[in-house]
């Protein structure tokens, strides 16, 4: 077992990019505590060291226990944090933004706000999922009918590739157990896809609520973003995960689903995505350019759209400081 050496808390502008760290780590039936800048998994078996700094989403099964300079050094490193019911149900999830611009925020509530601008995103996100299909012109109701028949079609054919039979989709909030491989599969593939995208969301800055497509959640752009790789990531993964056997389905898929994500360099593709949903055709397009990299700077609110340096009293003509 490597301990891993002292060093100093990272500053904002030092930490590890979202795109290249680790997708998720699961940890089941441990203490998570903190040994230097090093989070530890302790269990019957001895204790593990993780490196905070490298990880995009932590996720906390069953008989987990975290202490709270855990989570102050999770919190510190930008990480994200999920916890995980036995049936792959999430809880809870946190985490600390990356970068200290609010560029994308600002342009994500801009967007929200117009409701024409709004539409236009759902459709840039539709044709980011099923290029081949043009929405230009869709209503809102359009999309979502033809959604629903491309993701349809999407597990019927998934299911004809690996061999499964497959009766429809069918889950029970809250009655995991309830549904056949194939669904607890897409279940268990769905928490995780989630866990990644809010990792992704809260790193960059945006606002988890203001969603394009899905509405009236604190998570509604985490969905919106979970779903661009459904269709070509998460359903796939289940079904061949179910083709394997009944057993275990959630702990394979989320292991499958990991494995998957960091094979297809997943996290960089979806800062990419996000950028360019939000700010397209923009300096910040792209996963070279990190928003991490933005100045630590606060600015005041004046009129015509100016903004003005914060710490001063603007009330006096020479501005002396606070």
């Amino acid at each position: 077992m490597t301990a891993v050496g002292r060093r100093p808390a990272l500053k904002p502008h030092e930490l590890t990019r979202v795109a290249d760290r680790l997708s998720f780590v699961y940890l089941e039936r441990c203490t998570v505590h903190r040994e230097s800048n090093a989070l530890t998994a302790e269990d019957a078996e001895g204790v593990r060291h993780i490196p905070s700094a490298t990880i995009g989403t932590l996720l906390l099964g069953p008989g987990t226990r975290v202490t709270h300079r855990a989570m102050e050094l999770l919190g510190e490193s930008g990480a994200g944090v999920v916890w995980t019911g036995e049936h792959g149900v999430r809880f809870y999830a946190g985490g600390r933004a990356l970068t200290r611009s609010a560029a994308l925020a600002q342009a994500q509530a801009g967007l929200w706000a117009n409701r024409r601008a709004r539409l236009d995103v759902a459709r840039a996100m539709y044709r980011m999922r099923f290029p081949d299909e043009d929405p230009e012109g869709l209503t809102r109701r359009q999309l979502l009918g033809r959604e629903g028949e491309r993701i349809r079609k999407v597990y019927r054919a998934e299911a004809a590739r690996v061999g499964v039979a497959w009766h429809g989709r069918r889950y029970v909030p809250g009655d995991y157990a309830s549904g056949d491989p194939p669904n607890q599969a897409i279940t268990a593939a769905a928490q995780c896809m989630y866990g990644v995208a809010q990792t992704v969301v809260a790193a960059l800055g945006c606002v988890p609520a203001l969603g394009f497509v899905h509405s009236g959640h604190e998570l509604s752009f985490v969905l919106d973003i979970a779903d661009l790789y459904k269709a070509e990531i998460g359903i796939p993964v289940a079904f061949e995960v179910a083709a394997e056997g009944p057993e275990e389905v959630g702990s394979r898929t989320r292991r499958a689903i990991r494995d998957r994500i960091n094979e297809t360099r997943l996290l960089d593709r979806c800062v990419a995505d996000v950028k360019s949903l939000l700010l397209p055709g923009s300096v910040v397009d792209g996963p070279d350019t990190d928003l991490a990299d933005a100045p630590d700077r606060v600015t005041l609110q004046s009129d015509h759209g100016v903004e003005v340096e914060s710490g001063y009293n603007h009330a006096v003509d020479d501005g002396v400081i606070w």
